[in-house]
């Protein structure tokens, strides 16, 4: 399964599911990252960290490793 981490800036794609426990998933969960949820990748840091996507009309920059805890298409 592919995941946040591995989007190329300019992509647009929907969350499958959201890996992780507890207050981690929680806190993706607040951000906007839910399923079925439309993410467009805006741009990538020159290190990849943070990424900068686009959700439900919003910016938001989160680190490589939260992406990495969310399944996308």
């Amino acid at each position: 399964m592919r995941t946040l981490k591995d989007v190329k800036p300019g992509e647009s794609v929907t969350v499958v599911k959201l890996n992780g426990e507890g207050a981690v998933k929680r806190r993706i969960m607040d951000m906007g990252l839910t399923k079925n949820t439309s993410v467009y990748v805006r741009k990538v840091a020159p290190l990849g960290d943070p990424i900068e996507l686009t959700v439900r009309g919003y910016e938001l920059s989160i680190r490589k490793a939260d992406a990495q805890m969310v399944d996308v298409q």
